[in-house]
Order: C-alpha cells, then structure tokens, then sequence
C-alpha cells in the first residue's frame, strides 16, 4: 500500500500551509488529517487475528481481550463485505405522506412553541399548542405536495441498512503475539452457554 505525499495530506484552512490558518492548536491539539485504512491505530500496521461471520461474535472475541488486561485500544473490529440493504416497510400514498408530514411538522411547531412560549407574557400553554397545530398542518401540506411531485416514481417507504458478510478483529503488529497467544487460550476453553 503506497502511503501518500506530504501534499496530498493538506486541506484548505491546514495550520502552517498556503492559504491555511495561523491559529494555535486548540485544546484537543493540532487537526490532521486521518491516515492509513482505518485500522486500530491509524497509518499503523495491523494483524488480522481472526474472522467471524456475525458481529457480536467478534465483539466476544474483543471482549474476551479485555477481560484478559490486552491493550484494547490497540485493537478493531472491521466488517468487510459491504451490502447495501433497502428494507420496504410499506406502500407510500399521498394520505401517508401527508401523515407523516404532520408528524414532522408538529415536531417543530412544538419546538417553535417552546421557544416562543418562554417569552410569552399570557397563556404559555397555548402559544405551544398554536404552535404545535400549526406546524402539523403545514408539515401535512409540504408532505403531500412533494409526494405528488415524485409523479409516481417512489411509491414506497423504506429503510436503508448496511450489513457486513464477516467481521475482522485486527491489532496492532506490535501486539500481535499477545493477542495470539490469548486467541489461542480463548479456544481452547468449552464454550459458555447463554443465560
């Protein structure tokens, strides 16, 4: 893996280049940009210790290093295998639209009447209600017209998940030997049944 060059490290604004600031560095230190693949320590060698095909398994493997005193900051946990799921949670038609931009609505018309009921000299109460009424019926109007505008095309709702096909717990090179050492003591122990 080739590392990068010095310049292609810099960003607009970086400290101490071209065109960047000359503020000190703040109480977190000096801003970098991250290197390496997103490894334990980033920009650091890392060991692939071992794989599993379902995350909590890898997180009992990483948690079987820290009961064990290993350093586990020096460790991740890295999904690879990426699958973009879309789940389809049910057909979109302009009334649920409108419902669901009620909804929304009415969230903000509650956080406008909030606001402006800490001011309010009278009822309070009714100020967030008007508020809140308010912004349900707008919400449910703006929620039906950019359904209409989709003129079909998207007439359902869904959510998007990501999902790995394996999960790999990787550590740094550095500590590769004690983590291979406690991998090994951890399967050689019987498996604990679940509570």
């Amino acid at each position: 893996m080739a590392t990068p060059s010095k310049s292609s490290t810099a960003w607009p604004g970086m400290p101490g280049m071209p065109g960047g600031s000359n503020l000190p560095p703040g109480p977190s230190g000096t801003p970098s940009m991250p290197s390496g693949d997103g490894g334990p320590q980033m920009g650091r060698p890392a060991v692939t210790m071992a794989s599993y095909p379902d995350y909590p398994s890898a997180q009992r493997a990483v948690d079987f290093l820290a009961d064990n005193k290993f350093p586990v900051e020096h460790s991740a946990i890295i999904g690879t295998n990426l699958t973009l799921v879309e789940t389809v949670l049910g057909r979109m038609t302009t009334v649920r639209a409108a419902l669901a931009g009620a909804a929304t609505g009415a969230w903000f018309g509650l956080f406008i009447g909030l606001l402006f009921g800490i001011f309010a000299t009278a009822n309070w109460l009714a100020v967030i209600i008007v508020a809140l009424l308010i912004g349900a019926v707008w919400g449910a109007v703006f929620g039906a017209i950019a359904h209409a505008m989709t003129g079909g095309r998207r007439d359902f709702s869904s959510m998007s998940s990501l999902r790995a096909g394996q999960y790999a717990v990787t550590v740094d090179a550095d500590f590769a030997e004690q983590a291979r050492q406690l991998f090994t003591r951890m399967n050689w122990q019987p498996a604990q049944s679940a509570h």
